[in-house]
């Protein structure tokens, strides 16, 4: 019998040894096979891999097969491992298995990950390639999609979810990939969408057309990068809702002044010009830039603390506060404070926006949603008028009465319930007049703007704390961010009062 395994004197632990090497065998046979027929190089193990630091990915549940195939595995490889350093779970549907087709087994693979990973308190990771569910799967297929987007909402504002789409994310997938805290795309690569592309076009399913829409947080130029962001985004963010701030190191200067007052003072300036100064490296990470350009929200670091940002984008229609930019705004806010991240607010705004497409979003429920964003937020913020601040806009954009814990102007700011161009027409028309109307207008705008649309007016009522030159803007933001970096809205019990002597 040289060469052949007599089955007859097998013992149970030879047959248990035999069964488990010819699983890993199938395995390795399917991850080989759908190594040789990826794209690109990219296959679901090896996107998984390179999302985490090398050789830490463990997986879960890696034999399940299909409820209704026992000779196909389940297409979605689940685990956990480091990225950084830091404990994270993740998920990568195989579209080499069925074309991921997804299922209730593929469903409960997925949950089993988000138990884990809430009780551990770490991030989650998805990385979505499904052509969708089998027909014939019936209501049985609808459940799993209904258990995927409850495991999505119970984790949502516990740990941070990061949904990367290098393929097919499609019908109930693509609303179950939208609940996540931040989605990236991969540029000719991804095909997002929840009604097919033939009914409505090839472009709503591009990685462009999502962040266009607001449905992508960045878009990545190739999967390399795609792995790269999610890694970087997650570095940005603590592990979980409980964690508090996060300290990342520091080699900058907290004391360092920056050059942005001929910036600021010009009409129309980039404010990344500005952000791209202040930060610790003068780094910052944008969110979203494709979505509502009048508005700009990211992260970046002041004195080793991650920080959000938010600011009005003066070179986009004079930072006009128009409904889409208040979405975003608002969006931006609500998730730093499910995780207690702070956020610096800097604003720059000519008012509201007076357009037909605002006023159909609808407009007033669009800017009560900002101003609910900020006034229910409990973590820290800190906000700054570095040019124009008029009207509701001033008030909307973390304003202290809708929750500022701290709130600068620049010795350069206009602060006004109208623009001096409005405020002058409407108040003072009448003093128009003489031989040259056009510069009398000009004269009286001016002393409004220097009588009316002062700091200092907004300084005298508390409204703002302190007046401050543009070369302190990083040196006071990282002295108020570091101070209310252990901020708590809740006030600390005590057993007594401590008696004089």
């Amino acid at each position: 019998m040289d060469g052949n395994v007599n089955s007859a004197n097998l013992t149970k632990k030879d047959v248990r040894a035999t069964t488990a090497e010819k699983l890993k065998e199938m395995l390795r046979d399917i991850d080989n096979a759908s190594a040789a027929g990826a794209k690109n190089g990219f296959c679901a193990r090896s996107r998984i891999e390179t999302l985490f630091d090398a050789g830490t990915f463990a997986e879960m549940g890696a034999y399940v097969r299909r409820k209704n195939n026992e000779n196909e595995f389940e297409g979605v490889i689940c685990g956990y491992g480091a990225v950084n350093g830091k404990l994270v779970f993740a998920f990568s549907q195989d579209s080499s298995r069925m074309k991921g087709a997804f299922d209730e087994a593929h469903a409960k693979k997925i949950a089993s990950v988000y138990t884990a990973a809430i009780k551990n308190g770490a991030p989650v990771v998805g990385i979505f390639d499904s052509c969708g569910a089998i027909v014939y799967d019936g209501v049985s297929a609808l459940a799993g999609y209904g258990l995927l987007m409850k495991c999505v909402s119970d984790a949502s504002g516990v740990i941070p979810q990061i949904a990367v789409i290098p393929g097919v994310c499609a019908g109930s997938a693509a609303t179950a990939a939208a609940m996540f805290d931040a989605v990236i795309t991969v540029k000719d690569k991804t095909s997002m969408y929840v009604n097919s592309p033939f009914l409505l076009g090839d472009k709503t399913a591009m990685a462009e057309y999502a962040a266009e829409n607001g449905l992508a947080a960045l878009v990545a130029a190739d999967e390399h990068d795609a792995y790269a962001k999610a890694r970087n985004l997650l570095d940005l963010l603590p592990s979980n809702n409980a964690e508090g701030v996060i300290e990342v190191a520091m080699n900058d200067d907290l004391n360092r002044k920056v050059d942005i007052g001929s910036i600021v003072t010009s009409g129309g300036y980039d404010m990344k010009d500005v952000l791209g100064l202040i930060g610790d490296g003068c780094k910052f990470t944008e969110l979203y830039e494709a979505y509502a350009p009048e508005m700009i929200v990211g992260f970046t670091s002041f004195g080793g603390i991650v920080t959000g940002v938010v600011a009005n984008q003066p070179k986009e229609n004079d930072g006009t506060l128009t409904a889409k930019a208040a979405r975003k705004a608002a969006k931006f806010v609500s998730m730093c404070d499910s995780f207690g991240i702070p956020v610096v607010t800097l604003v720059d705004a000519a008012g509201l926006d007076v357009s037909e497409a605002s006023a159909n979003a609808p407009y007033a429920s669009e800017l009560a949603r900002l101003a609910m964003a900020y006034t229910s937020s409990e973590n820290a913020k800190v906000t700054v008028v570095l040019g124009k601040a008029y009207g509701a806009a001033y008030t909307l954009m973390g304003s202290k009465s809708v929750g500022a814990d701290v709130a600068y102007a620049l010795d350069s700011a206009a602060i006004s319930v109208l623009p001096p161009e409005s405020a002058v027409a409407f108040v003072w028309n009448d003093k128009v007049g003489g031989s040259d109307p056009k510069a009398a207008r000009e004269e009286l705008e001016a002393q409004w703007k220097e009588m009316c649309a002062s700091p200092v007016d907004a300084a005298e009522k508390g409204e703002i704390d302190d007046i401050i030159e543009s070369a302190e803007l990083r040196q006071r933001i990282c002295a108020a961010v570091s101070m209310l970096a252990a901020k708590s809205e809740i006030y600390p019990d005590r057993r007594h009062v401590v008696l004089p002597l």
